[in-house]
């Protein structure tokens, strides 16, 4: 249960906090059949993960195939979004909130056969800890924590020098991995990088780069909850056009949709035959990062500029047909966090000139180009490959600054490259999406501490908001915290550091033979330990 914010390239299969603002999901239909284990599930991952280690994992790609193979001490409930046990079946908290008290389950086995103990909580939480682990943007969410002690062999108590709100979700949610395979070699570039052990559901089998990533079923899974699906199969498939072609030729079973495809090319009947469309939003946004550190984008003005040059309306109507809503700060949307007074600001050319020209930005030499001290305004603009949704965007920011006397150069970075790009920060302007959990702590991504190895890689530095952020980390009352956070807001979108753009939509399409495929209001979205296959129904056999 890995609450941190991670990475988001497209829209994927993730979903949200609840909300009765949210449309309900497509999903009315009767079930047949008897749960009955059996088959396999072939989903699609538009991109290749880094690495299987779930304590310096980053994006999306990796949460996915983890969350099937490791485990944490509690968990949320997929219908009710409370805690609820998992590894530990019961914890204590102090009354001043600064102790944390779990009782692990005995007899739980790593999928090596290894016992798993309060050894192994110890020691994954002294690697978070450990600077020279490739975790910066977990490691915050422990920098209170003043220790970490193994009581007895099933039993583990976490120390806060302060309170913190979200103290029971991490520690209860903090990854953990088996101290007897990693306790030796570098933990960054460890071999079990690539051949995770945990105890869930799934116990990894193959990762043959660039194609595919496999696990089966766990028989001997602990839980009370066991999967009926005997293999899952991730296939990396970049291309968006691609992997629809394959999901009509049913080779692949669950895909996510871009807008266009749901609205256009998945509207046949013999498609709607096969496979049944889920649509939900996710508590995400997409932005435009301007690294702050460039003399281009130091200017509050020239980065209010920027993005009233960028028509989101049109964007959203015209690529991601109204699916989505124009966001304007750091929360998502539909929380309480949000500050829904505050107006996004409008596609605006001749404001936007004003603000370039107030800035010191013109065109002193008539080539067509603003400079300034001698400098002309060319950057370039990083974008993944793979992303249509990315290469659309970055095409019409191009069109539209060159109009006001702005060059942009794109450059298309497979994922893992453009990660170290952005994680070195040799960049200028960055398009991505930030997919955030039920609560939500802006620490990470926004105080100035995180600027140089944290997620705040646009090197956004406010004396205010890190106050703010300070204050409402060691505040309970959800109403005082929701103000701290709506001033964050505010001052954010003052300063637009990221240009916001939309809280979108996720559109997934399945096979129509698996069974009980819920949508629920917590990320991912659905539960696949849940599907079936009718016998009946089952297209492939065996998974040992």
């Amino acid at each position: 249960m890995k609450k941190i914010l991670i990475f988001l390239l497209i829209i994927s299969l993730f979903s949200c906090g609840k909300s009765s603002e949210i449309s309900e999901p497509e999903q009315n239909y009767t079930l047949i059949g008897k749960p009955t284990p059996g088959d396999w599930l072939i989903q699609r991952l538009s991109a290749e993960p880094a690495t299987l280690n779930p304590i310096t994992a980053t994006d999306i790609y990796e949460s996915i195939i983890n969350g099937f193979i490791y485990e944490t001490l509690i968990e949320r409930d997929f219908e009710t979004l409370e805690l609820k046990p998992l590894l530990a079946y019961k914890w204590e908290i102090s009354k001043n909130k600064l102790q944390y008290t779990f009782y692990l389950r005995k007899g739980i086995k790593w999928h090596d056969g290894v016992e798993f103990t309060a050894r192994d909580v110890v020691f994954s939480f002294k690697k978070i800890k450990d600077p020279k682990v490739d975790a910066p943007h977990l490691r915050n969410y422990y920098k209170d924590v003043k220790k970490v002690e193994m009581l007895d062999k099933y039993t583990v108590k976490f120390t806060y020098s302060k309170p913190y709100f979200l103290a029971l979700e991490f520690c209860g949610g903090m990854p953990i991995v088996p101290e007897h395979i990693f306790k030796n070699g570098n933990f960054n570039t460890h071999h079990n990088n690539r051949h995770p052990i945990g105890t869930g559901p799934y116990i990894f089998v193959k990762w043959e780069t660039g194609r595919e990533i496999v696990l089966r079923r766990n028989p001997d899974y602990w839980g009370e909850k066991k999967p009926y699906i005997d293999k899952i199969i991730f296939k990396i498939i970049t291309d968006d056009t691609v992997s629809l072609q394959l999901v009509k030729r049913e080779e692949i079973d669950l895909a996510g949709l871009r807008p266009i495809q749901w609205v256009r090319q998945t509207r046949s009947r013999k498609f709607n035959k096969k496979f049944r469309k889920l649509k939900f939003y996710t508590p995400n946004y997409r932005y435009i990062g301007w690294n702050l550190r460039c003399p281009f984008f130091k200017d509050r003005d020239v980065r209010e500029a920027l993005t009233r040059l960028i028509d989101r309306k049109s964007i959203l109507k015209n690529i991601l047909f109204n699916f989505g809503q124009i966001t304007t700060g750091p929360f998502y949307i539909f929380s309480k966090a949000y500050n829904k007074n505050i107006i996004p600001y409008e596609y605006n050319v001749k404001k936007a000139k004003e603000l370039l020209r107030k800035a010191g930005w013109i065109d002193s030499n008539n080539d067509g180009i603003l400079d300034k001290n001698g400098i002309d305004f060319r950057f370039t603009f990083l974008i993944p490959s793979g992303s249509k949704f990315a290469e659309q965007l970055a095409t019409i920011v191009k069109e539209s600054f060159k109009k006001v006397g702005i060059e942009v150069n794109i450059k298309m970075l497979e994922w893992a490259t453009f990660l170290q790009q952005i994680d070195e920060r040799k960049f200028d302007a960055v398009t991505l999406g930030w997919s955030m959990g039920i609560e939500q702590d802006p620490y990470q991504l926004w105080h100035s501490s995180q600027a140089e190895r944290g997620s705040n890689f646009v090197g956004f530095k406010n004396k205010r908001v890190d106050e703010l952020i300070e204050k409402a980390r060691t505040e309970f009352d959800e109403v005082k915290r929701n103000k701290m956070f709506q001033e964050i807001h505010k001052i954010i979108h003052y300063e637009q550091p990221y240009t916001f753009l939309y809280c979108s939509m996720g559109l997934v399409a399945v096979h129509k033979r698996f069974q009980n495929t819920r949508v629920y209001n917590i990320r991912p979205g659905f539960d696949i330990t849940e599907w079936y296959v009718p016998i009946e129904l089952q297209k492939y056999k065996g998974a040992f």
